[in-house]
């Protein structure tokens, strides 16, 4: 069951389908990446859903996203995308961990990728000074906070 959940997932996010994704997760989910720390369906579901948007807004003709469902808990996912705030091209390489309730939602989701790697594709050259350092990092995760909200503000779930 829980191999299913996490094809449909990434099946859904292939699609940029952030409302398919979203329910995928157990009410009391959680999901942390480089960039959020998330509680919470709402909160997770409102994330995919601004990202699935903002990449079919200003990025669908570069987006595909390539998988692996390696075992129960555990897969592998590349993304390639055009970062929203910079313009620039971004190919990310992501280690997935997966706990699952008992009807086979999403109750934890741990997301793994070089920041430093991520940064300086996504940011240039200040990603390539900087993207070790934990400035950059809360830098970029407190950004990440202020667009969730604000995309949250506008779109309720």
């Amino acid at each position: 069951m829980s191999r299913r959940t996490i094809e449909t997932f990434y099946a859904a996010f292939r699609q940029l389908d952030g409302a398919a994704m979203q329910a995928c997760y157990a009410p009391q989910a959680a999901f942390q990446d480089e960039a959020f720390t998330l509680q919470g369906r709402e909160e997770i579901g409102a994330m995919w859903r601004m990202l699935c948007d903002v990449t079919r807004a200003k990025g669908l003709d570069v987006w595909q996203l390539d998988y692996q469902v390696l075992d129960e808990h555990h897969a592998h996912w590349d993304a390639h995308y055009r970062f929203s705030a910079t313009g620039r091209m971004v190919l990310n390489h992501i280690d997935a961990s997966f706990e699952f309730d008992n009807t086979g939602l999403i109750l934890r989701h741990r997301d793994r990728f070089d920041f430093w790697a991520w940064s300086r594709q996504a940011l240039g050259l200040p990603g390539l000074i900087l993207g070790w350092t934990p400035m950059l990092r809360a830098k970029v995760q407190a950004q990440a906070a202020k667009n969730l909200a604000a995309y949250r503000a506008k779109h309720p779930s």
